[in-house]
């Protein structure tokens, strides 16, 4: 990371008075500018604040699906790892700028056209992130028991459109976790950790109660290459090695012992790694009640159905894969052997990544999606249509939407200032469309939804901590957007 790009991304984790104080400049450097963002998720915010702060007088309006902000670092960010939403914190400054407005339960494409975004603003931005996980396409898949980890941790973090999902936890005792990056250790950390110790953080109610009644008591989190190709932080499986009551099955020797021999040549994170693996691969000094391990070099071929009921998962089948490196590019590939092996699983859970789609209108205003990579293809934020594909003056995208399902919200951060540095120097160098538009106020009285504004939020979040007050808890969250708008009266 160079040098400038490390300051950006820490100065506005500093105080939140010095670092937005330019967002209330009097300035009038961008009052000719509007801009619409849609989706107000950390790409959303960030692109925002970065925006109002080298264009003090520009207008953002920032437009979201649902009645709550923050997307993923609300929805996605495990309950037990409060510090990560601090970043609430600094969007919440952001909102009180005058220069802002959130436009809240008003789904883009539907309830407002991409046409009339396009007629009343100067510049979009598009930041709405992924919202559908990707698929094994393997036989089994749709059988009760069966699940994707973003649909499970929707569950515990209470999004509303997963609340239903009632996953089968009370006569489950074997989880299998397909997927090695940090939502899959988000899963299986969740799963084992024991439930008192998540009582006192935000977690759904209703997925605690389910999971007080949880079986589970081994979990194996399974990937298709080696060790050193895991995508997980070691942050994140320090954390899964420190679980109370719970023990880790020790690496089979053959998935570490040539990193062993010639640890001097390993990167830093990777010998952290070995070095983490080797200081918990030890026997047991008394049994403890559960345990997860580490699979790796498994590709999986077929879910199969219980003995006991031919309609839900009962074991999941793995054929055991080769690692080969390109000796050209230094990447690793994993090859099938044709052996398989099978492994218990009362429930499974595939954590393979997310996947953008597109909005409806994207084609009536020339941009072109990739529906391949599930990104809007753009170079550098610029979002790109035309035979050609070339960027299209005043189209921008930002976070998972602009690069794919990669990066925790620190790059997210860095990666949306770049966008709205781009926009920035469109404007400076009057390539944007600067003709006098309506923003807001020219599409208000055409959207189909109740909108719903930041003091409306304001009023939601106050019965949300007061909710979770009454449980010991930082808040209660609302599981659907009825309850989110009967609070508004």
């Amino acid at each position: 990371m160079t040098a400038e790009l490390g300051r950006r991304i820490v100065q506005p984790i500093l105080s939140s008075t010095r670092c937005f104080k330019r967002v209330y400049s009097d300035g009038i450097k961008g009052s000719n500018l509007k801009i619409a963002v849609v989706g107000s998720g950390p790409a959303g915010f960030y692109t925002a604040y970065r925006a109002m702060t080298l264009l003090p007088g520009c207008k953002v309006d920032l437009y979201e699906s649902f009645p709550i902000p923050f997307g993923l670092a609300r929805f996605g960010v495990a309950p037990d790892h409060p510090e990560v939403k601090n970043c609430q914190e600094k969007f919440e400054e952001v909102a009180r700028s005058p220069n802002f407005r959130f436009v809240g339960n008003v789904k883009v494409g539907e309830d407002v056209s991409l046409n009339a975004l396009t007629e009343n603003y100067n510049s979009l931005v598009f930041a709405y992130g992924a919202s559908i996980d990707r698929e094994l396409g393997i036989p089994g898949e749709n059988l009760d028991g069966v699940y994707s980890a973003k649909d499970f941790v929707g569950w515990y973090n209470g999004f509303p459109q997963c609340f239903n999902l009632n996953p089968l936890l009370s006569d489950s005792e074997n989880a299998v976790i397909i997927g090695q990056g940090n939502v899959a250790l988000d899963v299986a950390r969740i799963l084992l950790t024991p439930v008192d110790d998540l009582r006192k953080t935000d977690i759904s109610e209703h997925a605690l109660e389910q999971l007080s009644r949880s079986r589970v008591k081994n979990v194996k989190i399974v990937g298709r290459r080696g060790l050193l190709q895991s995508a997980f932080t070691n942050k994140e499986v320090r954390e899964l090695f420190s679980l109370k009551n719970c023990s880790f099955v020790p690496l089979e020797d053959k998935y570490i012992r040539d990193y062993r021999k010639d640890l001097s040549s390993l990167k830093r994170q990777s010998k952290r790694l070995v070095d983490l693996i080797d200081k918990y691969t030890k026997p047991d000094s008394m049994p403890l009640p559960k345990k997860w391990s580490l699979e790796y070099l498994k590709s999986p071929l077929e879910f199969l159905p219980s003995n006991k009921n031919s309609s839900r998962v009962g074991s999941t089948i793995f054929e055991e894969n080769i690692l080969t490196e390109d000796k050209i590019t230094g990447s690793f590939r994993a090859l099938g052997s044709g052996s398989t092996v099978t492994m218990d699983s009362d429930i499974a859970l595939r954590s393979i990544g997310y996947k953008s789609t597109p909005l409806t209108g994207f084609s009536d205003i020339g941009v072109q999606f990739n529906d391949k990579r599930g990104i809007l293809v753009n170079e550098a934020g610029r979002v790109c249509g035309g035979s050609e594909l070339k960027p299209i003056p005043g189209f921008y995208t930002a976070g998972w939407l602009k690069n794919g399902p990669t990066g925790v919200i620190a790059f997210t951060m860095g990666d949306s200032f770049d966008t709205a540095e781009n926009l920035v120097q469109d404007y400076n160098l009057g390539i944007l469309d600067l003709s006098p538009k309506l923003g807001f106020d020219g599409i208000k009285n055409a959207i189909k939804s109740r909108v719903v504004s930041w003091e409306d939020w304001e009023k939601i979040d106050k019965f949300e901590k007061a909710n979770g007050a009454k449980l010991g808890k930082p808040r209660e969250k609302f599981i659907s957007t009825e309850q989110m708008l009967n609070v508004l009266g």
